[in-house]
This record gives C-alpha cells, structure tokens and sequence, in this order.
C-alpha cells in the first residue's frame, strides 16, 4: 500500500493465536466473532511447527530450519519439522478457507517479522542469524518471497478477501537496542542501524502486494515513527505499556493515517469490564492529545492486547467478542 494513502480498517480483530489445537473450533470461533475482520488463527499448543517460530520458519523460501534443544535452527534440507510446520498450516488454511465461503472482507494473517525472526532463528554455529549481516539480508529476502506465496494462496481461496499481511516484531525494540543477547548468554549483539532495520521491514510488507498492512508488538516502547517510515498501514501494541512518552509518536501517527489497532482486551483469562470501560484509556488518550473525538471510529480498532494461545477457549471467545461490543461503543459514544 502507498505510504500516503489512507487505508480504512473494520473496527476490531484479534491478534493471531488461540488456544488448543483443532483448527476447525479456531476458524469457526474466529469467524463468528469476527464477521468482519476475521484472521487466520494460529494454534502453538500443537507443538513444534505450529509456534510463531516454526511456522513463519516454515514459510521461507530456499532456506529450512530444524528444532534443536535451543531453539530453531538453519539447516541445509527439509526435514521432519519443516514437513509438520506445512502440515500445520495448510490445516489452519482449510478451516479458514472453509468457514469463509462467499465471505467478501477482509481476512488478516500474521507472520513474524524479519528482526525477531533474525533474534530468534540460529546459524549452524548456534549463535543467532542477527549476528551476521549477510544472513539477515537472505533471510529477509527468503521472508518477503515466501510471505508472498502465502498472501497469494490465501487470495485463491478466499477470492472475496482482501488480504491483511501482519508482522509480529516483540523483539523489534531489543533488536534496535542491542539487546539481544549472545548464545553464551554473557554479551549482547550489537545494534541494528535503524535505516537497515527500516529497509529490512519494507522489503518484507511489500510481500502484500496490494494489501494493506500491519506491524504488531506487545513489547513496550514501540518505534511508531520507524514502522510508519517502513511503509505499514497500522500498527498493533499492547495500549496498557504506552506511557506519555508515547504521545507525540501516537499523535503524528494518527495526524499521518496510521491506523492504531489498540489491545485493550486483556488476553489471559480476566473478568472483562463493561463494553466501554475497555476503550475509556484510549478516550482519555484521545483527549490528552486534543484529537477530534469523531476520528476516533477512523483510526482505532479494537483487539486483544497479545494473542489467546493462554485464554481458555470460553475466554478467548468471550475476549474476541468483547472486542467488537468495545468497538461499538468507541464509535457510538466517541467522547
């Protein structure tokens, strides 16, 4: 999507995970809570492969990984867990693909980004893909490609949708930071330079074609101006970590089109308050920066603060359901 151009989101979704491990109950949850902007859930309890790691490891291009007891690993061929990473998700996209016939919206689906993916993801010698340049560039690339495939198998099978590419970047703050520690654990690796951190990102939200996009972290101190400069439509955080030192970034990001998908709804089991309680931060937020309250339908969707994969499956539906009640009351009492 052009960096300049608006784009209008339906007014709350879910972040990406949910509980337990039939994909069947996941899409059937997800779409019926989520007339409108519903996802493809992804469903980590099942195992290696099916966690955020593995799958998006799953979806390289030309390059495989394997689990190891620290984590994944970069390895020379396909094996056994990159075969039940695919198995996962062609899974999740029938049942997605089959609670969706005649839908015509929009469907948002979710990989992780290429800096916490290069944090996470090891070379052969065990330290992390972000300790070499080099590899980072090709596991950027690899990310971009496969994530294009993804986006276009998506669209055949929901030829209705329009597709919302979202990148997962928790680590993104750390990487920037230097913050990622070392395999040895005693050192951290060096800082990212932020114009290669911006250009990484780029690369890969291009892989959406002509879908909007969104970048989500539930980490705290999220770089607003550095996603908006990478060109993403809206970004996704975790409303209860912003502190007022976020403001003048939320504000220029609203002023600029950015769409602000707010987590409100907690994500693990809670007692949820009422409908309008869960957006009254992000009323006070609105009036702290002297916004007009009629922007507020335009520029906010509701969701979850992280993903379900820890609710309970009652939760998880109750929270997702939450999310559009909340919605509902941000727009019809915006102030």
């Amino acid at each position: 999507m052009s960096e300049n151009t608006q784009v209008t989101f339906p007014a709350a979704t879910g972040v990406g995970s949910m509980p337990g491990g039939d994909a069947r109950e996941a899409a059937k949850t997800v779409t019926g809570s989520l007339e409108d902007f519903p996802y493809l859930a992804e469903l980590p309890a099942r195992g290696p492969g099916a966690d955020m790691i593995g799958r998006t490891a799953g979806m390289l291009v030309e390059l495989y990984a394997r689990v190891e007891p620290s984590g994944w690993r970069l390895s020379d061929r396909p094996g056994r867990d990159t075969r039940r990473a695919h198995a996962w998700l062609r899974q999740d996209l029938d049942a997605l693909e089959e609670f969706t016939q005649g839908y015509e919206g929009d469907v948002k689906v979710q990989a992780v980004g290429p800096w916490t993916l290069a944090a996470a993801l090891e070379l052969r010698n065990g330290e992390a893909v972000l300790s070499d340049p080099g590899a980072c560039r090709d596991l950027t690339a690899s990310l971009a490609e496969g994530l294009r495939l993804h986006v276009a198998d998506v669209r055949r099978r929901i030829p209705g949708a329009r597709v919302v590419l979202q990148l997962d970047e928790p680590s993104l703050t750390a990487v920037l930071r230097g913050q990622i520690r070392t395999a040895s654990g005693y050192r951290t690796h060096r800082a990212v330079d932020r114009q290669v951190v911006e250009s990484g990102l780029r690369e890969v939200l291009g892989a959406s074609g002509p879908g909007p996009t969104v970048v989500h972290s539930c980490a705290p101190d999220v770089p607003f101006a550095l996603l908006r400069r990478a060109g993403t439509d809206a970004v996704s955080f975790d409303f209860d970590l912003l502190t007022e030192r976020d403001d003048d970034a939320i504000g220029e990001a609203v002023e600029g089109g950015t769409r602000l998908f707010a987590g409100v709804v907690p994500g693990t089991d809670a007692a949820l308050s009422d409908p309008a309680g869960s957006v009254m931060s992000v009323r006070t937020l609105w009036r702290r920066l002297g916004l007009r309250p009629g922007l507020l339908a335009e520029a906010v969707t509701v969701t979850p603060t992280c993903g379900l994969a820890g609710a309970s499956p009652a939760y998880a539906r109750q929270a997702l359901a939450h999310c559009v009640r909340a919605a509902r009351s941000l727009a019809d009492n915006p102030e």
